[in-house]
């Protein structure tokens, strides 16, 4: 198993900017991709960003340009820098870890960006 702990959401004006972080613990080995979903009331759970094990990222295109993702694989931690955020980025941030056919989660985090 692996084990997903997130900090860093909360509150913040529009405009502003939080930093996420997701830490693994656990049967971390071969851990492949690690990324962020969010879930926003009524909504389906959605992508945000995702990093390889190598450092390559992908965005959602409602992030890109605002938010950057990064790992420090010998933390076993991914980030989230979220700069200019708005409050349609109001949501439920998940981490997300994939390890050959599995996916692990964690907790979420809640974010809520004030208008």
């Amino acid at each position: 198993q692996v084990q997903l702990v997130e900090s860093g959401g909360g509150l913040v004006q529009a405009g502003g900017s939080l930093r996420l972080s997701c830490a693994a613990s656990g049967s971390i080995f071969s851990i492949s991709d690690m990324g962020w979903y969010r879930q926003a009331p009524g909504k389906q759970r959605e992508l945000v960003a995702s990093i390889t094990s190598g450092g390559s990222p992908t965005y959602a295109d409602s992030v890109l340009g605002r938010f950057t993702i990064s790992r420090d694989n010998a933390k076993n931690t991914v980030y989230l820098q979220m700069n200019s955020l708005k409050p349609e980025d109001t949501a439920v941030y998940y981490c997300n870890a994939k390890r050959s056919l599995f996916d692990f989660w964690g907790q979420g985090t809640q974010v809520t960006v004030s208008s």
